[in-house]
C-alpha cells in the first residue's frame, strides 16, 4: 500500500486509537468529565491529522534522499519525536484554554500524554509498516541490471 491510501488508512487508525486513549487519559489527568475531555481529544485529532499529513510528507521527502534506505530504530525514534515535539506547540494552550488550567499544569499534563504517545507512535509505526510494508521512500533501492 503505498501514496494517499497509505496515509489515509495510516491517519485514521492512529487517530480512532488516540482519540479513544487520549480521552481516557485526559478525563484521569485532568479532572475533566470524559465529555468534556473528549472534545479536547477530537479537537487535538483534528490538529494532529493536520500536522501528521504536512510532517510525514516532509519527512518522507526527507528520507528519499538519504544514501541510507530503510527505518532504523534512531530514524524511528527521531521521527516520533519530531511530531510530537510540533503537537507541543498547540495542544498546551489549547489544553489550558479548553480545560480551565493553566499553562503550567497543561504543559505538565501535556509531558504526560508526550510520554505516552512518543511510545504509542513509535509502536504504532513499527506495526503499521509490519502489517502494510514499508513506503516506497524507504525500501531498498533496486538493483541496478
Amino acid at each position: 500500500m503505498q501514496g494517499i491510501t497509505r496515509k489515509v488508512v495510516y491517519i485514521t487508525l492512529y487517530e480512532i486509537i488516540a482519540i479513544t486513549l487520549s480521552t481516557a487519559g485526559l478525563t484521569l489527568l485532568s479532572g475533566a468529565t470524559m465529555g468534556h475531555a473528549s472534545v479536547a481529544a477530537v479537537a487535538a485529532s483534528a490538529i494532529a491529522v493536520v500536522w501528521n499529513l504536512v510532517y510525514n510528507t516532509l519527512f518522507e521527502r526527507w528520507e528519499a534522499r538519504q544514501a541510507t534506505r530503510g527505518r532504523s530504530l534512531l530514524r524511528r525514534a527521531v521521527h516520533a519525536i519530531g511530531f510530537e515535539g510540533g503537537l507541543v506547540v498547540t495542544l498546551v494552550p489549547l489544553f489550558a484554554w479548553w480545560l480551565e488550567i493553566s499553562l503550567w499544569q497543561a504543559f505538565v499534563l501535556d509531558l504526560g500524554l508526550i510520554v505516552f504517545f512518543l511510545v504509542y507512535t513509535f509502536v504504532f509505526n513499527l506495526l503499521f509498516d509490519r502489517i502494510f510494508g514499508l513506503p516506497t521512500s524507504a525500501q531498498p533501492a533496486p538493483l541496478a541490471g
